[in-house]
């Protein structure tokens, strides 16, 4: 195992506190959650996941904010859920690493909701 100089351990930590940056929801207007429990792992939640903060990231949009959760509701997973002021809550179902594009280019971006991939969800 290497040594690292001061110089790449303070690289290594201005990297991370990047990363951690983008999940902090202070001041942020838009809440993309992704449901990440076994199930939505099995299902390619993780890629959704990883898709998504590379999405958001590549657009510029500082004023979404994107976190993990256990299982979401029960419909086909991996499920997205975004939440605004302006559209409330909207739940996608059954989503794949295309469709994690199309949820930022469409939705976050240009406000459209994505109608072939929206699922209805009733509380109980």
């Amino acid at each position: 195992m290497s040594i690292l100089s001061l110089d790449d351990l303070r690289a290594i930590r201005n990297r991370e506190e990047k990363e951690l940056k983008k999940r902090d929801i202070h001041g942020r207007s838009v809440h993309v959650v992704v449901g990440m429990g076994t199930s939505g792992i099995s299902a390619g939640a993780k890629v959704v996941l990883n898709t998504l903060a590379d999405e958001i990231e590549a657009a510029g949009l500082d004023k979404v904010i994107l976190t993990q959760t256990g299982s979401l509701a029960p419909v086909a997973e991996p499920v997205v859920e975004v939440f605004s002021k302006e559209a409330g809550l909207v739940v996608y179902g059954d989503v794949s690493k295309a469709d994690a594009v199309r949820i930022v280019k469409e939705h976050l971006v240009a406000g459209k909701i994505l109608e072939d991939k929206r699922v209805e969800v009733k509380e109980d």
